[in-house]
């Protein structure tokens, strides 16, 4: 079957790793542009581009998806499907009309919960105990096509956004080979999205503002859940500090007053107490809570800042 697949982030690989390994032909992959990273501003290819490039397969890579020449351009290469993962943009009509069966995307939720650009991130911070994968028939609405197949997996209270990503990767390369061999023997009937429907809008970088006087257990999941990206952060004595691993205490303690301060850093919130294990201080490295504290004189009674405009 001609593929033609639309993928940009690492979390696509396994997909596009596993339609090659089972024989799929992709004929051409459309990924999101270079972008320029680090001091350097160095131009660096999406992890879709690098593997196709490594297995020479035609890379596409449009600044607007829209463009013409882009549509007629994929029109000609006539794709039986295109299979979308964290592409990055929503497709216009003209793409999803265009392959004689349809365009399947492979989204990280159990539809129609967490719609959106986010959803791994918002399950763990939500509390959330499951999530998956659901792959679907593509609409012309944001998450709103008829469902496929779809698969379960828990999170546990170890998992982040990252280790839960890697996890729903494989999971959705796996299901998304079963959903291609059930159209191509028509064991699979597309059934329309029914429940509650919820939505994971995409994050910022100052979505990662820590609130001190929420629960111990929402900060816990929302730690979590920004982690790496956009990683929770807060303010010490003016001094921006990303807070990478924490784990609930019980007790009571006041919002952002620093409870312990010794062999661990304790701070008090709305209800319950938190234990910072790892943190990252501005300009510096990921670090235990334990090293953090042997550099600075902090004290107990000691107060994290107020949450203050970025």
């Amino acid at each position: 079957m001609h593929i033609v697949f639309f993928g940009t982030p690492s979390f696509a690989v396994p997909s596009l790793t596993a339609l090659l390994q089972s024989g799929e032909e992709v004929i051409a992959v459309v990924t999101q542009p270079d972008k320029r990273k680090g001091r350097g501003r160095v131009s660096s290819p999406s992890p879709v581009k690098e593997l196709a490039i490594d297995r020479e397969i035609k890379v596409l890579h449009p600044v607007n998806i829209k463009d013409s020449l882009f549509l007629n351009g994929l029109s000609k290469i006539m794709p039986e499907i295109i299979v979308v993962v964290a592409y990055g943009k929503i497709l216009p009509v003209q793409i999803l009309r265009l392959p004689l069966y349809g365009c399947i995307n492979v989204h990280a939720s159990l539809l129609p919960k967490y719609r959106g650009a986010a959803p791994i991130q918002w399950a763990i911070i939500n509390g959330e105990k499951k999530t998956g994968i659901t792959t679907m028939l593509m609409d012309e609405g944001l998450d709103t096509g008829d469902i496929l197949l779809q698969e379960e997996t828990e999170i546990s209270s170890d998992d982040n956004a990252e280790t839960l990503s890697k996890r729903l990767a494989e999971i959705g390369a796996s299901l998304l080979i079963k959903t291609i061999k059930g159209i191509k023997d028509d064991s699979i009937k597309p059934i329309p999205q029914k429940g509650a429907t919820s939505y994971a809008p995409p994050l910022k970088k100052e979505d990662g503002k820590l609130n001190w006087s929420k629960t111990a257990s929402e900060i816990f999941n929302f730690v979590r859940g920004m982690y790496p990206w956009p990683c929770a952060y807060c303010y010490l004595n003016k001094e921006r500090i990303k807070i990478t691993k924490v784990k609930v205490l019980e007790g009571s303690g006041m919002p952002r007053r620093v409870e312990k301060a010794g062999k661990e850093l304790t701070v008090g919130t709305g209800r319950g107490l938190i234990s910072i294990i790892e943190l990252q201080p501005e300009g510096k490295i990921p670090m235990l809570a334990k090293a953090f504290l042997q550099g600075r004189q902090l004290k107990e009674g000691a107060f994290f800042d107020e949450p203050q405009m970025d």
